[in-house]
């Protein structure tokens, strides 16, 4: 193995991050956590099975079978096998296709489990693994990803897409712990990550998008792979000259790396979505469904209607007239409409056909939005006027936040929902009876043959 001198003589984050990564064990972990861990590989998987048909995957699928992918491993729901990291790639692109996926909001916008998941199912079939090392290493991932992201605090103002750039170091972290690198391994498979981060937000709204999550998936699980084998990389490539905090962002917090290792977990506080859509359009959608309560359903006479967001929300959702059910899940407008109209913003609002619908394009144009600094990330106000009459709403945490989480029964129910197509009634129950016990599965193989 290549020996590596140091280039600067401040604190050795990544080492340090990378130690740690290494050396924890599930036994460590509060309850919480793995609650929170179970949680999100239900959520997620069935956000993949709602995808699973999407035109989208079986382009995707063409093009790597004509590449002349590998037999190795099982994509989930579709019936098919292709290499460990085209399996990842696929499976990543499933999860997040519709943008229903879990999201962390401390400081990033990291939708973790997409990345990490996928990579995992993949890796979870290279050799037998147990429950247990399974949940140690999706919560690695989450430490890596949403850390590193805490570094470069001008991340995403930059215009990268987090879950491609920030997600592949969460998926090297996580599949480095699934295999059991020690702690120079997981500091160079941090390193081949960094220097594979992609992705841009100009595409939103495109097939690109989820696509970002597929190649966070696929070249973080090269990257464990490679780093096993003894390939190197540099040891600090987050807090080097030349290192992701710098280059990827204007500004750095270091410390943030290793601050509170080991007390503060953050799967604990992920975020998950009760809508199929932008996270930091949910507070809207939930004031419009308030709304739309107090009118009593009734929308007959709506003059206007009036939001107030922050400023985030405009500038990644400010699209006016969706033309694609994908675009439309970046409308402030053409959520609002919708949630009004129909008291929900699921996976059915946000089709192709929705977006051309002329009763939400006619209430689309009744909709103004304005930008409040004052209001977090997690909160919205709202007004409609309807003949006359005024009635308003404020929403103080958005439903799927930490502050307002969704229940596990939620949760479920979602996954049932999701699942409805992929797998039976009687598959889907089993999935979600083994999910709440996933620390007791002996080989997750035994599990992935669930889900295939």
């Amino acid at each position: 193995m290549g020996m590596h001198i140091r280039s600067g003589d401040g604190p050795a984050y990544t080492q340090d991050l990378a130690a740690f990564l290494a050396r924890f064990t599930y036994d460590e972990l509060p309850a919480n956590v793995v609650q929170a861990a179970r949680r999100g590989i239900l959520d997620w998987l069935g956000c993949a099975f709602a995808a699973y048909r999407h035109p989208t995957l079986d382009k995707l699928l063409a093009a790597l079978t004509e590449n002349g992918s590998a037999e190795k491993a099982n994509v989930l729901a579709r019936g098919t096998r292709l290499s460990h990291t085209d399996a990842a790639l696929m499976n990543g692109q499933m999860g997040h296709l519709l943008d229903y996926d879990d999201t962390h909001m401390a400081g990033v916008i990291l939708h973790a489990s997409s990345p990490v998941l996928a990579a995992l199912f993949s890796a979870a079939q290279l050799r037998p693994v147990d429950g247990r090392t399974f949940i140690a290493a999706y919560v690695a991932g989450f430490e890596a990803g949403v850390r590193i992201g805490q570094a470069a605090p001008e991340h995403h103002p930059g215009g990268w897409h987090l879950t491609g750039t920030l997600g592949t170091f969460a998926a090297a972290a996580a599949v480095g712990k699934l295999l059991g690198l020690d702690a120079q391994r997981m500091t160079h498979a941090l390193g081949i990550a960094g220097t594979q981060a992609a992705g841009m937000q100009q595409n939103r709204g495109t097939m690109c998008k989820s696509f970002h999550a597929g190649k966070a998936a696929a070249n973080g699980l090269l990257a464990a792979l490679l780093a096993e084998k003894g390939f190197d990389s540099t040891e600090e490539i987050v807090e080097g000259k030349r290192g992701f905090a710098r280059i990827y962002s204007k500004t750095t917090a270091l410390e943030r790396l290793t601050a509170g290792l080991g007390q503060e977990w953050m799967i604990a506080t992920n975020g998950h979505k009760p809508y199929a859509c932008g996270v930091v359009l949910h507070p809207a959608i939930d004031a419009m469904i308030q709304l739309r309560a107090k009118l009593g359903g009734q929308l007959e006479g709506v003059e206007a209607v009036e939001l107030k967001v922050n400023p985030a929300v405009v500038t990644i959702t400010g699209t006016v007239a969706p033309t694609t059910g994908l675009h439309s899940k970046f409308s402030i407008y053409h959520s609002a409409a919708v949630a009004m109209i129909d008291g929900a913003a699921g996976i059915a609002q946000y089709t192709d056909a929705r977006a051309a619908d002329e009763q939400v394009a006619a209430l689309r144009d009744k909709i103004t939005i304005g930008v409040d600094e004052n209001l977090r990330r997690d909160q919205a106000w709202g007004s409609v006027k309807r003949n006359g009459q005024v009635f308003e709403t404020l929403v103080q945490h958005a439903t799927g936040t930490t502050d307002n989480p969704m229940s596990d029964a939620a949760i479920e129910a979602k996954f049932l929902a999701n699942a409805d197509g992929a797998r039976d009634a009687a598959q889907a129950a089993a999935i979600a009876k083994a999910t709440w016990q996933f620390e007791q599965l002996a080989d997750v193989r035994e599990f992935v043959a669930l889900l295939a």
